[in-house]
């Protein structure tokens, strides 16, 4: 029996498109966070189920979502995927846009911060 799948082919194919433009806070944040410099592995624009978190570390079981002014519109939808993530095990931090681009130090913190805070329920 194969293993069952994380997402489904269009939401797949929908990462794949979101990762080739990335927002400048996007940009900012991944330079700091990929190739294990938190000392876990992220992932960009990651399917999981119908939803494309903008970063993920499965292993931390972290998601951080970046939000620009359009999530002032959407908050039912945030609220729904995040509780759809937790379901799964993971936590999501949210951070503005503006505050990943003016204050990218202060990012880093907060995500090492949530990543001990896990770490201390095992």
């Amino acid at each position: 029996m194969p293993p069952s799948q994380r997402s489904n082919p269009n939401t797949k194919h929908n990462a794949i498109e979101l990762r080739k433009e990335p927002t400048p806070a996007e940009s900012k944040l991944w330079s700091r966070i990929r190739n294990d410099q938190l000392g876990v592995t992220f992932r960009r624009q990651h399917a999981i189920g119908k939803y494309i978190p903008d970063f993920c570390s499965p292993k931390a079981k972290l998601i951080i979502e970046l939000d620009g002014s359009q999530h002032l519109e959407q908050e039912e939808y945030d609220e729904e995927r995040t509780k759809y993530l937790e379901t799964l095990g993971y936590k999501v931090i949210r951070f503005w846009n503006n505050d990943v681009v003016n204050n990218v130090e202060g990012v880093i913190l907060a995500i090492i911060y949530a990543m001990e805070d896990e770490n201390s329920k095992d």
